[in-house]
């Protein structure tokens, strides 16, 4: 191979990596790589973003739609900090990233040069590897590790360094082989007692979550459900793993759970978890079921060695991506007439009853609203959200049928709906994307409207505006009814922003008025945004904002 520039190694071995999309804002630590881009720009394109934190967002929801770690290049110090927000959701999402940090010269380190950060101690406790390429022959050798720790067992973000003058120095060597990540197999004897001590339940139910989800492997869980006719409940946030119209769909097992759900959870005597870490959302703050040794016999598979046993001490752990343990429970046959026949459609109805409609203070129903998105999106759209109590309608009343149907953060953060929907309607141009919006979150990324524009993403944004933080406003009428500190927003016309970014953009402020307004912005043929006005009162599905201050103030006599 002819003598290259680290910038040109680098650019090289992602397109080696078969990458296809790269997210940043450009920094001059990292010019030579640029301009290495520049010569692939038909392979490899490079999505200018607007800040770092959407750029890393873009990323981490590219690594949920394809398996394949998602790129993100910033500059030194300012770049990567703001870009560390996307490191921790990746890390707790348990989502393949790769961040690629331009940073100062080597022969200027140590001495707190322009913009110099040690990215080892700064990203050690949320990257699942942090290094700095010391030198250009190292390059390709350094990748593929990237590539491999990211995508093994619990995949995860990786950090790496690239000091300026290394990207500018030459070295003569090849490229890296293709990544792949790797299974892990399904030991045949644990897979046995699993079968075994499902065989001999009375209660069961099956919780599916985290990431090592494909295609294949969602095929193989519907066809277990309805052998073992056993009803499944999805993740915090993961509930694309199961299509929701499945007779077998029991719900999202989250925040805000289904009362009956959490009770069919509590009563089970045995607990299959697939996949899922069972993390603080999921798990109700570690009571459902209780930490750390559960009242039911808890089986957990996970492809994460480390994870087993963490917080949960299992009946029986077996480390195992969801694809090889189901592959390996086909050959096991449930008993012929289970005590649990029935479970199935006691929770679908259930989940129907939790569905039902109710009344909502104010001119705009979210809840028809939701219902009328779940009956007339297509089964393969994409919808996207931050956090916030606006994201539950969605949640509970949109059924996610298609494969990665839903990026939604696990780790809770705001700011994630625009860039994340920006990402996916580039990675799959002919599916409908849907951007859910909270005011408050949508603010927090809202100028990655820009990024949509010039790449022509044509997502449908839909901002919700009650003019608050909802969430810590629902938390605080509970706890300081009536004392409102920090929660209330003062909003621009979010319609007249969109429009001044190019977008086609309209505002409702009636139910009557969102379904038309949907289909004008769906046919624009471009990005579009709805700003959705709702009544301050509609702050929860369960409760109004007056009914949450007098429960409050009762509470506190």
């Amino acid at each position: 191979m002819p003598a290259r520039t680290g910038g040109q190694l680098l650019v090289a071995s992602l397109l080696a990596q078969h990458a296809d999309l790269a997210f940043g804002v450009p920094g001059e630590s990292y010019l030579p790589v640029l301009d290495a881009l520049h010569d692939v720009r038909d392979r490899l394109r490079f999505v200018v973003c607007r800040q770092e934190g959407g750029a890393a967002y873009m990323a981490e929801a590219y690594g949920k739609l394809t398996g394949r770690p998602g790129i993100a290049l910033v500059t030194r110090g300012p770049g990567a900090t703001n870009a560390a927000i996307g490191v921790h959701m990746a890390q707790q999402d348990s989502t393949p990233m790769l961040l690629l940090i331009g940073q100062v010269g080597r022969d200027f380190r140590g001495r707190e040069a322009f913009q110099e950060v040690d990215y080892r101690r700064m990203f050690g406790g949320i990257a699942k590897w942090v290094d700095e390429i010391e030198c250009a022959d190292r390059v390709p050798e350094m990748v593929a590790h990237a590539y491999h720790v990211a995508l093994a067992g619990r995949p995860g973000p990786v950090v790496l360094a690239l000091p300026e003058d290394m990207l500018g120095a030459t070295a003569d060597c090849a490229d890296p082989p293709f990544v792949a990540a790797q299974p892990v197999a399904a030991d045949a004897a644990s897979v046995a007692v699993i079968a075994a001590r499902l065989a001999g339940a009375q209660r069961p139910f099956v919780i599916v979550g985290g990431s090592r989800w494909d295609a294949e492997a969602r095929a193989a869980l519907v066809q277990f459900a309805e052998h073992w006719q056993l009803p499944v409940g999805c993740a915090f946030r993961n509930q694309d793993i199961l299509d929701n119209r499945h007779p077998h769909y029991a719900g999202d097992v989250g925040i805000g759970v289904n009362p009956a759900l959490a009770a069919r959870i509590r009563d089970a005597d045995v607990l299959l978890v697939i996949g899922e870490r069972l993390g603080e959302m999921t798990t109700s703050g570690y009571t459902l079921p209780a930490a750390p040794l559960p009242a039911q016999a808890l089986l957990h598979v996970h492809p994460g060695a480390d994870e087993l046993g963490r917080v949960y001490q299992p009946a029986l752990a077996l480390c195992a991506t969801p694809g090889a343990f189901l592959a390996a429970m086909a050959s096991h046959v449930p008993p012929p007439s289970p005590p649990w026949r029935g479970a199935v459609d006691e929770a679908r109805a259930a989940l129907a009853a939790w569905r039902a409609p109710r009344a909502v203070p104010g001119a705009v129903d979210l809840w028809q609203v939701a219902l009328w998105l779940d009956a007339t999106l297509p089964d393969d759209a994409i919808v996207t959200n931050g956090a916030g109590n606006y994201a539950t309608w969605m949640h509970r009343l949109y059924r996610y049928r298609g494969w990665r149907g839903q990026l939604a953060p696990y780790v809770g953060a705001m700011g994630y709906g625009v860039p994340a929907a920006i990402a996916a309607k580039l990675v799959h141009p002919r599916r409908t994307v849907v951007s859910w919006n909270g005011d408050g979150c949508f603010l927090m990324n809202g100028q990655e409207l820009a990024t949509a524009a010039q790449y022509g993403a044509a997502v449908i944004f839909v901002v919700v505006d009650n003019g608050m933080y909802g969430t810590i406003r629902m938390h605080q009428e509970r706890h300081y009814p009536g004392r409102v500190s920090g929660t209330t927003l003062a909003n621009p016309d979010f319609a007249a922003l969109a429009r001044a970014y190019g977008l086609h953009a309209e505002t409702v402020v009636d139910t009557a008025g969102f379904a038309p307004a949907f289909t004008r912005a769906r046919a624009s043929g471009g990005p579009a945004l709805l700003h959705v006005k709702v009544d301050p009162q509609a702050l929860t599905m369960n409760a109004s904002l007056d009914a949450l201050r007098a429960q409050g103030e009762k509470a506190r006599g």
